[in-house]
């Protein structure tokens, strides 16, 4: 199986379930599942947050899933448990397809090392 048809069937797995799980079915998009992923990676579920905390999340979540690919490291928790992570390499200037492709490579190993898909 080739590495894109294998990237697209992970992806829709994953987008199956959390629609399946978060969405009552509605299909999410790539936005929304960084911000779960954002969520998950905080670790406070039982909360509502406001418009710049969820911008925050996102960052960490985009922070996080581009960790294994040198990007990013993780620096430290703040008082607030708020994770913080710091630029190890510039991301290469991407194409607005090129970048959707690498964050759903990315969500999919997450998921992978998460053990939720296989």
């Amino acid at each position: 199986m080739s590495r894109d048809i294998q990237l697209k069937e992970r992806w829709d797995s994953i987008v199956k379930f959390l629609s399946e799980k978060f969405a009552e079915g509605d299909e999410l998009d790539l936005d929304a599942i960084i911000y779960l992923i954002g969520v998950q990676e905080l670790g406070q579920f039982n909360r509502t947050y406001k418009k710049d905390e969820k911008i925050n999340l996102m960052h960490i979540a985009i922070c996080r899933l581009l960790e294994p690919y040198g990007y990013y490291e993780f620096d430290y928790f703040d008082n607030e448990r708020w994770p913080h992570y710091k630029v190890k390499e510039q991301l290469p200037p991407l194409k607005a397809g090129e970048q959707s492709v690498l964050m759903k490579e990315a969500i999919v190993n997450y998921f992978l090392e998460k053990g939720v898909i296989n």
